[in-house]
């Protein structure tokens, strides 16, 4: 029934791209530390960089879980399923780190996203995987889901911020939000982050 594989083909970045949202989880040390499930999405906010490199934009959000876990111990697991067309579910298991804004590596993975159709002051990371386990299962719970489109409240949200408080708007925003985890867990680094 479920099968690994030994890298992402064509055929299967394709068909994960292709899915209109995709989940991300991980978790602390401390086994009393707060797991973390994070919906992910948008075309093109999702990349295979090579056949076991992977990467996603991370978008702006009132949290920083996964953030906070990849720095400290860098496991995380990313999860897609099929909500139309043939059952199936594909697992992403590695080891991911966080290259944020003001990061040289930010400025060289970025152009991987050109399409990616997000507004560009949303973006507070890149969250780039080395894959060590690839395997999919027959989706067959799934439910049958149609998609109606993207919510226009995120680009909202940002053309808000920054009407109101100008270019560094998001940044400000995340400064306040996103520095630790829910456990107190550091998360996005404010001495470090800057837009070009």
């Amino acid at each position: 029934m479920g099968m690994t594989y030994e890298g992402i083909d064509e055929a299967l970045g394709t068909w994960m791209g292709d899915q209109h949202v995709y989940f991300v989880a991980t978790a602390p040390l401390d086994p009393s530390g707060h797991i973390n499930l994070s919906p992910k999405g948008g075309p093109g906010t999702f990349q295979v960089l090579e056949p076991g490199r992977v990467a996603y934009l991370d978008i702006t959000g009132s949290g920083a879980e996964t953030i906070a876990h990849l720095r400290e111990n860098g496991r995380i697991v990313i999860t897609f399923c099929a909500f139309d067309g043939r059952p199936r579910i594909v697992r992403l298991h590695g080891r991911g780190r966080v290259h944020q804004l003001g990061d040289r590596a930010f400025d060289e993975l970025i152009p991987a996203f050109a399409k990616a159709e997000v507004h560009q002051a949303s973006v507070r990371s890149i969250i780039e995987i080395e894959v060590s386990r690839i395997a999919d299962s027959c989706g067959y719970s799934v439910p049958l889901m149609s998609f109606e489109g993207l919510r226009p409240h995120a680009d909202l949200w940002v053309e808000k911020r920054l009407d109101q408080h100008g270019p560094e708007g998001v940044l400000d925003y995340i400064r306040a939000k996103n520095v630790t985890s829910l456990d107190g867990l550091p998360a996005v680094d404010p001495d470090r982050l800057s837009r070009p």
